[in-house]
């Protein structure tokens, strides 16, 4: 007597297939997203750049930001002890460059969370719950859209205290916005599919309907947003940075353009003081945008972004 053999999808648990699914996911999304150059020259930089922030204590070491003790003069041009010059103290400003590179990189990604969570929230429950709450919630939402982001971030910055978590808080409250629009209008669609009646009528709740249901589907553009988000929130840092709003015990890109700045870099014309933090902040906001580009010609083909 023969018995048939039960296949391994049928032996495994739901949450061994979920599991199974997930992979599969992400591979698909890995093997779509080799095919943009542009999306792999961007993940290339930025591993490159978190390589150099992550290992930064290793490579130029904690006490690089000291003014006490500097290694050379203050503005010296590039030389072979020094490439990139020094700074206004006689700081290596390689090594600097090297160590703001953590702050800047870590700024631009806790804003970004915080700005495309605020706005999925917002998005969210404004495209389930329907009347009064929806349309107070996008009023408002239409008030951040038309003042500019830059000084509401600014003026909250300045009353609050000089901190790194104040310049996390006035980027992620300020650009939100954006992403509460587009989830809002990905919720409405999803809400509007035939199995989301199907699940209300067998008797599943609001949070039921938003978590298992509405969220997932927009989790791709909450994905694809928050890349594109981090590109904004570093440029967004940097100038605030710039006009003296961070905190000035930390070292970062947009701290070094303020001190420079500060320094008369300008009008003496010492170039290294004010071109290398640029181009960092410039390659690492093109690096997210490509990357967030990629992503989002992956999650919606029908984009056509060119590769």
């Amino acid at each position: 007597m023969t018995t048939e053999a039960t296949p391994p999808a049928a032996k495994a648990g739901p949450r061994a297939l979920a599991r199974q699914r997930r992979r599969d996911s992400a591979v698909r999304f890995w093997k779509r997203y080799r095919t943009h150059r542009a999306g792999l020259l961007g993940l290339a930089a930025l591993a490159l750049f978190a390589l150099v922030a992550l290992t930064a204590p290793l490579t130029v070491g904690s006490d690089v930001s000291s003014v006490t003790g500097a290694p050379g003069s203050p503005m010296e041009p590039p030389s072979g002890e020094f490439p990139l010059g020094t700074d206004r103290f006689g700081r290596d400003l390689l090594g600097l460059l090297v160590w703001g590179s953590r702050v800047s990189l870590l700024v631009g990604l806790l804003a970004a969370v915080l700005s495309v969570a605020i706005g999925a929230l917002v998005g969210i429950t404004a495209g389930h719950f329907h009347g009064a709450y929806a349309t107070v919630m996008m009023r408002i939402t239409d008030w951040f859209l038309v003042m500019p982001t830059l000084v509401l971030a600014i003026a909250l910055a300045t009353v609050m205290s000089r901190s790194l978590g104040t310049i996390v808080l006035a980027i992620g409250v300020t650009s939100w916005p954006t992403t509460a629009r587009l989830v809002r209008a990905q919720t409405l669609a999803v809400e509007a599919r035939p199995y989301i009646e199907r699940a209300k009528a067998l008797g599943g709740g609001h949070w039921h309907i938003m978590s298992r249901h509405v969220l997932p589907n927009v989790m791709p553009l909450v994905l694809a947003q928050t890349t594109l988000m981090i590109s904004s929130s570093v440029l967004a840092e940097a100038t605030l940075a710039f006009l003296g709003l961070g905190d000035p015990t930390l070292v970062s890109w947009g701290g070094l353009l303020q001190d420079a700045r500060e320094a008369g870099a300008v009008s003496s014309g010492d170039w290294w003081y004010l071109v290398p933090p640029g181009i960092a902040i410039a390659l690492v906001a093109l690096a997210f945008t490509l990357c967030g580009r990629a992503v989002e010609s992956v999650l919606n083909p029908r984009l056509g972004v060119a590769r």
